[in-house]
């Protein structure tokens, strides 16, 4: 591995020590249903986004709020001390990519026979604290 690459590669893993994020992967949803849902709270405070997952009636998001309180658990894991409710989380990012396709055959009229795609997403889900963005543009 050449030097060149080599403190790129750490500086990605430096970078990645200082993000807090939580992956769902082979959920059995369509990515276009759960990009709805990613929609909704993308950019807005933790538990204002905890709020409007809760009462939405699609089922993705009982799995996004599911995935949101496991970003606020990995968050917590390395800030040992520091209270939820003072630091200002919000959904930095969401993303929603397309996971593995199963196809299934379902009986038509006819002897024949319709293909099925079942879709599914893996979500990735960063948050953030509005205090070290503040932190960050200032420097």
């Amino acid at each position: 591995m050449g030097a060149r690459k080599r403190n790129t590669a750490e500086q990605r893993k430096e970078a990645a020590k200082q993000r807090y994020q939580a992956v769902l992967k082979n959920c059995p949803t369509s990515p276009r249903k759960m990009r709805l849902v990613t929609d909704l709270i993308s950019g807005l405070e933790v538990n204002k986004a905890l709020d409007v997952l809760k009462f939405s009636h699609q089922e993705a998001s009982r799995r996004m709020e599911k995935l949101l309180m496991s970003a606020i658990s990995n968050w917590q894991s390395k800030n040992e001390g520091v209270r939820v409710e003072e630091s200002n989380l919000f959904v930095k990012e969401v993303h929603v990519d397309s996971g593995r396709v199963l196809k299934r055959l379902q009986t038509a009229p006819q002897g024949r026979a319709y293909r099925i795609k079942k879709r599914s997403n893996h979500v990735t889900m960063v948050i953030d604290s509005k205090k070290s963005e503040v932190e960050n543009s200032s420097k």
